[in-house]
């Protein structure tokens, strides 16, 4: 049996006795779960300049959230305190973050992006972008405009919309 979402709260299209929310048309969550899996893994494919994912979510991480305290860093990621300061230390070592002490608590450090780090961001995110361009200039017409219409909804369910 395929996963389905339901209709939206307050969709009152059926009535009580109407079909289980099962039953009712709507998504199909486990196909658009793997489709999306996939074409990450797709976009993951392409030389990361030799980072793990990990040390790639633990940069891009610090890209976005600026100078970051490691516990805060270490909660954001979902990981040990341990392993992230394995993870900063590599990135440290090839110049790609910056480890400070917090100018108001002398225990704590913040960690930075440098200039090398900065640019191999950027420099992975630009061949992701050109790789999806690539792929998405495959499709006819009609699937472009799908997709575009789609757009708004999987940045919604992305968080990022």
């Amino acid at each position: 049996m395929t996963a389905r979402a339901a209709p939206a709260a307050g969709d009152d299209s059926q009535s009580a006795s109407g079909p289980s929310a099962a039953e009712q048309p709507g998504v199909d969550v486990a196909r658009l779960r793997v489709a999306i899996l996939r074409l990450s893994r797709r976009l993951r494919k392409h030389d990361l300049a030799g980072l793990t994912p990990s040390q790639l979510s633990t940069l891009s991480c610090v890209g976005k959230s600026g100078p970051v305290r490691l516990g805060d860093l270490a909660a954001a990621e979902r990981i040990a305190p341990s392993t992230l300061t394995r993870l900063v230390n590599v990135l440290e070592d090839r110049g790609y973050l910056l480890r400070q002490p917090a100018p108001d608590d002398a225990r704590a450090s913040l960690v930075t992006l440098t200039d090398s780090g900065r640019d191999v961001l950027e420099r992975i995110r630009d061949e992701a972008t050109s790789l999806l361009a690539e792929m998405i200039a495959t499709l006819p017409p009609g699937q472009l405009a799908v997709l575009d219409e789609a757009l708004p909804v999987l940045e919604q369910l992305a968080g990022s919309g």
